[in-house]
């Protein structure tokens, strides 16, 4: 670790650690409805779909906000090698106990870091790319400290590839308009961290339009795609539409695919997805 990188006591900050109790709380039970219900697997899926089409070799990779490992594992499962990060050290426990239950301890290495704090992270140029799945990047106060990071650690033409929660989700709009809910709708909006509940305790999130989030990163990083996701399939937590409605949500989700990367749409969804190459 080299110390001249350290930042001032940014992990120290008192939403980083609201955020880091918030996950641990849940780290035990987060592979089930709270954290991967069937919504959910459906945007992971998604996301899968493009870390295949994106890293087609066998590729050293960074995972920022491992969470329980589910992307980790599958990922070295297809014969990466990856670094698992997280701010939440239950979490980081969950994805060392599934790397070892799946005798994937040799490719799955889980660290303590969250991605505030890369700089902690060895090895310059030395990972084909990183990313980074259903908005963890959200919970980080500065992403320019981040790009900076990643433009050390990846290498020339290595790959970022994220999914980001956005500003302009139509579903979310509808669902809390239509109960007069103006605050919850006016929340994404917000140009800082707004806090969001979570297990009687407190996430500290940032909204970030693409446009927006890719701004720290263009320095070292050309932006290659984005598009949105969960744009017409709904949100996460309307998990009542996909159980009364299984063949149009099907269907939704297929236009999604389609669709969100269309001018216009992309900068829209509960999340957006960005993809970016190191220059």
């Amino acid at each position: 670790m080299d110390s001249s990188r350290t930042p001032q006591a940014a992990s120290d900050a008192p939403q980083l650690r609201d955020t880091q109790a918030a996950f641990d709380s849940v780290a035990a039970d987060y592979d089930g409805e709270r954290g991967n219900n069937a919504l959910i697997q459906d945007m992971r899926s998604e996301m899968w779909r493009w870390l295949d089409a994106t890293f087609t070799e066998a590729s050293r990779l960074l995972d920022l906000g491992c969470g329980t490992g589910l992307d980790a594992v599958r990922m070295a499962r297809l014969g990466h090698q990856v670094t698992a990060s997280d701010w939440s050290a239950g979490m980081v426990e969950r994805t060392s106990e599934r790397a070892r239950s799946e005798q994937l301890g040799g490719r799955v290495r889980a660290v303590h870091v969250g991605a505030h704090e890369l700089w902690r992270v060895e090895g310059d140029a030395s990972f084909d790319g990183a990313y980074s799945n259903l908005g963890a990047l959200n919970c980080v106060p500065d992403l320019a400290a981040v790009a900076r990071e990643c433009a050390r650690l990846v290498r020339p033409g290595g790959a970022l590839l994220f999914t980001v929660i956005g500003r302009l989700c139509p579903w979310e709009i509808a669902h809390y308009a239509r109960r007069g809910k103006w605050a919850r709708v006016r929340v994404r909006f917000a140009r800082n961290l707004v806090p969001v509940g979570m297990n009687a305790r407190t996430v500290w999130t940032r909204y970030y339009g693409p446009r927006e989030f890719y701004r720290p990163f263009r320095s070292h990083f050309s932006l290659a795609h984005f598009r949105g996701l969960c744009l017409f399939a709904p949100p996460p937590y309307l998990t009542q539409v996909r159980a009364r409605h299984p063949a149009g949500y099907a269907r939704l989700w297929r236009f999604d695919r389609r669709a969100a990367g269309w001018p216009l749409l992309r900068g829209m969804g509960d999340h957006f997805l960005i993809l970016m190459r190191r220059r």
